[in-house]
This record gives structure tokens, sequence and C-alpha cells, in this order.
């Protein structure tokens, strides 16, 4: 039984109550691990993690301490180790990967794919990556090194060397023949044969599933279906959309000329998605690519800088209260209600914000469509401030109707036009960032926010003073 099909074995799940009903490590397992580790009983551990699946190990690797994982690593089989790496969050793998001897790491880099390799292998040490490759086979390493040629983030370095090609002019028998003699250098996961001209330039591509269910006479360029290349130097982010637009399975990486170089699959595409959203989730809140491996300098450097623009900006929110002190002073009542203007302001230009960078990341929002974005979304914040004017309004006169009933048509007043203001604001930032070439996530919610603020103690104050002084 292989380490991937006993991690789904019940037998074994129950054996080791390792992982609960929704597929999580057990505190108990965990426990279990930790007492095996500060005992230094190695044979234990390896009991315990050798039918886990790698995902799982990587997960236990997120619950125990650096002291705990450094014993843990020593233990992993060398296969398992391999899977595990392209697992880890950043931070952990770059600290695992310093308590893994090089001879270790070089055997278990050439179980895994030229992709995945190259992950690991690029958070190595420039010292340690020399010595890991020395080790290697001459093959392997020729194509983790020619995986790290291309930019970070591409195509290029996402991609899997391995692949299984054809020439057009071969038949569905000449190509079965073919891959059942590739024997152990078949690539570990592929989903389609790539016909290739004379040049290697992919001219189309035939399922398994298809070329399994025609007949052997059957030639290739009969069978073949046209395939979305995708270049070698095309963004990762750019690639997730193609794979998802065209739900694709997998697809050939061409270079400059045109030639076939590899093939992203769409479990690497997966990855990315999850990486591209987890990462726009942070950006919005005005953070750093964060994980469980941070420490807490990494994280504080992260955050502060973010903060220290939160707080320049409040400044300037309290700066406009300043200007208006003299109202404040006559009517106190204002200084209860000015929160609720600028709360309910902010949180209508996250919601508007958090709309367009989303639909900016799906491609659904574009210049041909982004002017009747902008109008929806000045209607809907017109529509939510004259459905929610009149309940401020009134419970403000309630509440304060031995002072001033007219404060509440104030308050009432200011909720809509700051909801409108937020709409608007919600939807130009991220527009404007994305227009000038930045991400439009990247903390768009501290200017939102910041801005919202602004006009809300403006308006609402300056509306207090024309109205009731």
């Amino acid at each position: 039984m292989s380490e991937r099909t006993a991690a789904l074995d019940p037998d074994v799940i129950e054996d080791h109550e390792a992982l609960d009903d929704d597929y999580v490590l057990t505190a108990a397992f965990v426990e279990k691990v930790v007492d095996a580790a500060d005992d230094g009983d190695g044979m234990r551990l390896r009991s315990l993690l050798e039918d886990l699946h790698p995902a799982d190990v990587a997960d236990l690797m997120g619950f125990l301490t650096a002291e705990h994982r450094a014993v843990v690593v020593l233990w992993l089989p060398p296969e398992l180790l391999a899977d595990t790496l392209p697992e880890l969050d950043d931070g952990i793998r770059e600290e695992v990967l310093e308590r893994v001897p090089n001879a270790t790491l070089a055997e278990a880099l050439q179980e895994l794919d030229s992709d995945d390799a190259a992950a690991v292998v690029e958070d190595l040490e420039d010292d340690q990556r020399e010595k890991v490759l020395a080790a290697m086979p001459a093959t392997d390493r020729a194509a983790i090194e020619s995986s790290l040629g291309y930019a970070e983030d591409t195509a290029g370095r996402l991609m899997q060397r391995e692949v299984m090609a054809a020439p057009q002019f071969w038949t569905v028998g000449d190509t079965i023949d073919h891959v059942r003699a590739q024997g152990e250098d078949l690539p570990e996961l592929f989903f389609d044969i790539y016909v290739v001209d004379p040049l290697n330039r992919p001219v189309g591509g035939i399922p398994i599933s298809g070329l399994l269910r025609a007949a052997r006479s059957v030639k290739l360029s009969d069978l073949m279906e046209p395939v979305n290349e995708i270049a070698a130097d095309t963004d990762q982010e750019e690639v997730a959309y193609v794979f998802e637009k065209y739900h694709l399975i997998s697809a050939p990486v061409v270079d400059a000329a045109g030639r076939l170089v590899g093939q992203i699959t769409v479990d690497d595409i997966v990855n990315i998605i999850q990486e591209e959203n987890r990462e726009d989730i942070l950006r919005l809140a005005g953070v750093a690519d964060e994980d469980r491996g941070s420490s807490v300098p990494e994280i504080v450097r992260s955050r502060v800088p973010w903060l220290a623009i939160n707080l320049f900006t409040a400044v300037i929110g309290a700066s406009v209260i300043g200007v208006f002190e003299g109202t404040i002073q006559q009517i106190v009542a204002l200084a209860v209600l000015m929160p609720i203007v600028s709360a309910i302001g902010g949180n209508a230009g996250t919601q508007a914000l958090t709309v367009t960078v989303r639909a900016l990341a799906t491609r659904e929002l574009n210049s041909s469509n982004a002017p009747r974005t902008f109008m929806r979304e000045l209607v809907v914040g017109l529509a939510n401030g004259l459905i929610l004017a009149p309940l401020i309004g009134l419970a403000t006169a309630l509440w304060f109707r031995d002072e001033n009933w007219m404060i509440g048509v104030v308050i009432g007043t200011a909720m809509v036009l700051n909801l409108i203001v937020a709409a608007t604001i919600g939807v130009l930032t991220p527009l404007t960032l994305s227009k000038l070439k930045f991400d439009p996530a990247v903390s768009s919610a501290v200017f939102v926010t910041a801005t919202t603020d602004f006009f809300g103690f403006l308006i609402f104050l300056g509306l207090a003073t024309v109205v009731l002084l």
C-alpha cells in the first residue's frame, strides 16, 4: 500500500487517530508526535508519520514548535519528505531545509517533478543550493536549473518539464506502445498527449481518455484537438485565469520560438488560485504574506508601515473635527453622533471596494463596463442612504428632542451624502490603482476608510454648522 493510499485508508486513520471527521489532525495525535519527539523515539515517530498523506504531514509541521520540527524531519522517509516539502508554508519550509542533510535532500528532490523540485531548491541558501544540486544526477540538476532560469511567478517556473509528446504522423497504436515503453520515465501525472510538428511545436492535444477509446490504426492528426498554448513568461495569475475560463485540466508551455518545453496541470493551478486569493485578502487589510512560520519581528515589520499610514490618515480626519470645535462645544450631541456617520460610510466603502477588487481579479470588470459598474454602485449607495437615513434621523430626533430635533435631519442627510461618497471612493480607488498598473488589492481599504471618515466628519459637522447654528 502506498503512503498516499494508506493516508485515506479508514483503518489506518483509526489506528493512528490522526484525523477527525473533517480531515483535521487531532490534538491527541499531535500530542503523540510531540511526546515521541521529546523522548527522541525515532522509530515511534516514523511509525506515526509514514502512513500520513504529505499534506497532513505539512499541517502537522505547522502545529509543532521549531524544536520538535527539527527532530521530526530527520525521521521522515525520503519519499515522504520529498512530497511534504512543496506542501509546507514558506517560512516553515525554509526552517526545515536548514535541518535536512544535503545528501538526504538531494535524494528527496529526485522523487519530485521538476516544478516542485525547483520550488524547494529556490528556498535554499546559495551555498546549500550548490551542494544539493551537485549531489543530484545531471539530468535532474539540469531540469531544476532550467526552471530556475525563468522569472518567479511565471509559467516557466510553474511548469513541470516532464511531458508526453508524439509526432503528428504517429498512430494511436504507436503512441500507446511508446507510453508503455517509458516505464519509470513517465511523468508522475499527465492528462494529455501533445502532438508536435518536426520543430517540436505543439499542433494539438489528445486526452488520455480519447486515446484509449480510439482504434490503434487511427492517426493522431485525425484525433487531436486544438490546445491553449501558454508562453513560458506568462504571469501565473494569467495562467490561472486561462485555466479557469477554458476549464482546462492541463496545457502545454512553449518558449519564445513556440517549442514545447513543459506542461502545467490543474493541481498546480489550484495552488495558485488559493495563493492569489489569500494574497488579495491579506493585502486588502494591509498585511503582508504571513503564515504559521512567520516570526513576531517579521509580522511587526509587515504591519507597522500600514498602521503608520492609517495613523496619518486618522490625524487628517481628526483635523476636520478640530475645524468644527466651536460647533461641537455648542452642540455636544454632535460628538456622540459623529462616529455613526463615519462608521457606516467606512463599511459601505469597504463593501464597494471588495466587490470591485474581486471583479477586477476575475476580469469581470474592465474599461467597457466600468462606467456602468460605477453608476450601479452610486445608485446602490443612494438607495442605502435613503433607507437608513429615516431610521437614524428619527432615532436621533427622539433621542435629542429636548435639544434640537433638527439634528435628526442633519445626520440623515449626512448619511445619504457619505454613502454616495463611499460608493464613489470604493469603486474609483481600485480602478485607479489598476489603471496605474498597481495591485488594486494593496491596502485600498486604508484609503477608502480614511476618505469616508474625512468626508463623513466634514459633511456632518458642516451641515450641523449651517443648519443648527
